[in-house]
């Protein structure tokens, strides 16, 4: 209710002060103001105010507003300039009760006919102001030439209003646009991390499954052979057996996630590749660095494998990032080359030494290194290997024409579908 009040006092304010910004096409008393521009305005765009309310109390102040004007300048006697002003308060209440009156908030969906219809209600207010000035005494004929001024400028200030309404409009939808883009950003790059650990996990319970089976081989051997104490290899099956059905639990509880979020997500490689970019350069921004990101992907192809491709176009790109120095450039070029999908990760860093370029798949291998000298875990780069091998693909380190480091990923283009 407050914040009612508070849009209504800035209207009829607005409305008032800029009524002064006029001219007198008639007589000094009729005049042509930006007040009622942005009253019009303020009531198309001010959809939480009461449309008859607005007008009455606007009408109201304006005139009070005007009477208060000429007794302070001592232009004439205050019942003589209520006379005057009176019809330019009726103006903006026959102008808000037409605006109800015709649903006018209904239809500005169509530019149009709300110009052409707000030309209508301000051509018709205006022509009430006139004849209330007439019935109160005022001397002017509304010849032919009245009629056309009027109508003019009720076209002008109608369009003119209806146009800035949509470019505001059309701005505030792009931030919308923008911001719900970047909730969705958000939203998918976490479901990719958890992509990730359920990919992870799913791996562990395979190797929990193995440990249990041998688990109870060494129990059977052991009973067999009447050693001692093998109920100790008895209690680890049944612990292993226990840890693998809490992970089948949390499997299937990110598991489900996951699957109903792919089957709702369905982008295309170059929204994937330009949404992979966006996130990068925010984690360079976040470094301290000064990075050029060149992305050259104009692949239609949509894919649902959405959380898969991210979660190993973003490791690539992350990983250049880090590798840059506090300046240079990554690119991250897509093409098809014989039904495959082809990923191009290239960055101006120093590259990856000799020595460590056969290591750098393997688990747990790492080269990072944080302030207090722990390592990183390394998983990495054989994650993303062992989810393009799902993917029926190969990932390898190449290097392009000027021998700069560049991994390289393929992917059949049937499997992405």
């Amino acid at each position: 209710m407050r914040e009612r009040i508070l849009t209504l006092l800035l209207l009829i304010s607005a409305t008032a002060f800029l009524g002064e910004m006029k001219v007198n096409p008639f007589s000094s008393s009729f005049r042509f103001s930006l007040g009622s521009v942005a009253f019009f305005f303020g009531l198309i765009w001010l959809r939480t105010i009461p449309l008859c309310l607005t007008g009455f109390c606007v009408g109201v102040f304006v005139t009070a507003f005007r009477v208060m004007i000429d007794w302070l300048t001592k232009q004439q006697p205050l019942a003589d300039s209520l006379l005057v002003h009176l019809p330019a308060g009726i103006y903006y209440i026959f102008f808000a009760w037409l605006v109800y009156m015709t649903k006018f908030r209904q239809h500005l969906d169509h530019p149009i006919h709300v110009g052409v219809l707000g030309a209508a209600i301000d051509f018709t207010a205006n022509i009430v102001e006139l004849f209330v000035r007439q019935l109160l005494g005022e001397s002017f004929t509304i010849a032919h030439e009245t009629v056309f001024m009027l109508l003019l400028f009720a076209i002008l200030r109608s369009f003119c209003v209806i146009g800035l309404y949509n470019i505001l409009t059309i701005q505030h939808m792009r931030a919308l646009g923008e911001a719900r883009r970047q909730e969705l950003e958000r939203l998918v790059m976490i479901n990719t991390s958890l992509y990730e650990e359920a990919f992870y996990l799913r791996k562990s319970m395979s190797h929990l499954e193995e440990i249990t089976h041998k688990s109870y081989e060494l129990y059977t051997q052991l009973m067999e052979s009447k050693q001692a104490e093998p109920g100790t290899a008895l209690y680890i099956a049944e612990h292993i057996h226990e840890v693998k059905k809490d992970s089948q639990r949390i499997l299937a509880g990110l598991s489900d996630l996951i699957s109903q979020e792919q089957a709702e997500l369905n982008l295309p490689i170059k929204e994937l590749c330009r949404m992979v970019i966006r996130t990068n350069k925010k984690y360079a921004e976040l470094l301290g660095k000064s990075i050029y990101f060149h992305e050259a992907c104009d692949i239609d192809l949509p894919t649902r494998h959405v959380y898969a491709l991210l979660s190993v176009l973003n490791n690539l790109v992350a990983n250049a990032v880090e590798a840059v120095p506090d300046s240079g450039w990554i690119s991250l070029h897509v093409q098809f080359e014989h039904n495959e999908l082809v990923f191009r990760v290239t960055d101006s860093g120093p590259g990856i030494p000799d020595e460590d370029r056969d290591w750098i798949f393997q688990p747990g291998f790492t080269t990072k290194y944080d302030e207090n000298g722990n390592p990183s875990n390394g998983i990495g780069l054989t994650h993303a290997q062992e989810i393009v091998h799902s993917f029926k693909g190969h990932i390898q380190l190449t290097f392009d024409e000027r021998n700069r480091t560049q991994f390289q990923v393929r992917i059949p283009g049937s499997q992405l579908l």
